[in-house]
């Protein structure tokens, strides 16, 4: 799956690579990578692959799951999908609180103790991600973990994941994307040392000048 994953998104370019030509973060760190999964949803062919394997992934790792909740905002039309293809009622977690009518933070309904797994479109530091899990569990319900598509398997983003005892499963990663990437000819062998060289540390700039 994490091959067939990564194949899926560097067709169409939801993830990008540029070891060359670093991209630039709002942070000022240097990137040889850019996401952005919300092609996903424009691009059919690719998206039957990533929902269901979202779907497959629920099934095998969350059986007892009982309502999909999105991350906004870009892990809403996944758990839309996924719930559809699943028949599970589907909701998601505001980044915050409306400041108008019932202030909701949390979009659908969801009731004390239900078993709920988040759907994540990317995940790097997992600061965001964390967030909504803690919203869930403070409404009281039962977060079994999260569904990603995608994950730079940064080490503060494992770490943060664990100290908020939260499993993660990600369709795909970093490593798998460089290895398909290398495979395929879109960047050259050597270059897969680079990108997890930067994924090691992102600080250190010292991959953009290795060869």
């Amino acid at each position: 799956m994490e091959k067939k994953v990564a194949k899926a998104l560097l067709e169409i370019q939801a993830v990008f690579l540029r070891p060359d030509e670093p991209f630039t973060w709002a942070s000022g760190i240097k990137s040889p990578i850019y996401c952005d999964n919300r092609l996903i949803l424009t691009s059919p062919k690719q998206r039957e692959v990533v929902e269901h394997a979202i779907a497959e992934t629920v099934k095998r790792e969350y059986p007892e799951a009982e309502v999909l909740m999105g991350t906004s905002t870009a892990g809403i039309a996944h758990a839309a999908i996924a719930a559809s293809i699943l028949d599970m009622p589907m909701g998601y977690v505001r980044g915050s609180a409306k400041d108008h009518g019932r202030q909701n933070k949390i979009e659908g309904r969801l009731n004390a103790g239900q078993k709920v797994v988040v759907i994540e479109d990317l995940i790097s530091t997992g600061g965001s991600v964390i967030d909504v899990v803690d919203a869930l569990r403070e409404a009281g319900a039962e977060v079994l973990g999260i569904v990603s598509i995608f994950t730079y398997g940064m080490q503060k983003g494992l770490d943060r994941l664990a100290a908020a005892n939260v499993k993660n499963v990600s369709l795909t990663n970093l490593d798998a994307v460089a290895a398909e990437a290398a495979e395929s000819g879109y960047i050259k062998a050597e270059d897969v040392a680079r990108l997890l060289k930067f994924r090691d540390n992102p600080s250190d700039e010292s991959w953009i000048t290795a060869q």
